[in-house]
């Protein structure tokens, strides 16, 4: 769980920096989109790996809560929690909910299948269009509010997960865990602000097609 978790939050936080280049107009974030796919295949092998990260996070999550409930058959008669907060008791929700976000992020981004009519357009280089087709996707209303909310569910996600793996590494004790949790809260906060400012931007006409 905390391996495959680090290798998605390495790709979250690659991803944003690549995705701010949108800010700096279309020539920078369609040259960066051109580069990747000249990657051929090493950019297929980083999709697999990412794939299995993705599987391997959900088999574990799954097995922990398997073996979890086989530690007490018998539930509580009444359940009160002695430490913990809101983003660690609703890890399974968030991360039903993650990987709902991620089958609509590919079928949107990836493969063109959801908003079809902005996928496929080439710019005067005849480069793919990556630039266009984010700036219109979110110029819908509906659409940018899905991502913004898919945003704050990841870092909702993050904000505890980033505190469980250090714990799991041995990297923070009693003492030191609030801490971690104050770290990861601020990572996390920060990732949602970058992600959310490129749909927030688009919508409110601070980026232009």
């Amino acid at each position: 769980m905390a391996g495959s978790g680090l290798m998605l939050l390495g790709f979250v936080v690659l991803h944003l920096l690549g995705n701010l280049t949108i800010f700096l107009g279309p020539e920078t974030l369609n040259a960066y989109a051109e580069k990747l796919r000249h990657f051929g295949l090493l950019l297929w092998v980083a999709r697999v790996i990412l794939l299995a990260a993705v599987a391997v996070h959900i088999w574990a999550a799954v097995v922990l809560t398997i073996e979890n409930r086989r530690a007490r058959p018998q539930p509580y008669q009444q359940y009160v929690p002695a430490a913990t907060n809101p983003a660690a008791l609703t890890m399974g929700l968030t991360g039903i909910l993650l990987l709902s976000y991620l089958v609509y992020h590919l079928l949107h981004f990836t493969w063109g299948v959801a908003h079809p009519q902005f996928f496929g357009a080439q710019d005067a280089l005849g480069r793919r269009d990556v630039y266009a087709m984010v700036v219109r996707s979110f110029e819908i209303p509906w659409v940018a509010l899905l991502y913004v909310v898919g945003m704050a569910v990841l870092c909702f996600h993050l904000s505890h997960g980033m505190a469980s793996t250090c714990q799991t590494l041995g990297l923070s004790t009693e003492r030191t865990r609030p801490l971690f949790e104050r770290i990861g809260g601020m990572i996390a906060g920060l990732i949602f602000l970058g992600y959310s400012a490129i749909p927030v931007a688009v919508l409110f006409r601070m980026v232009r097609p």
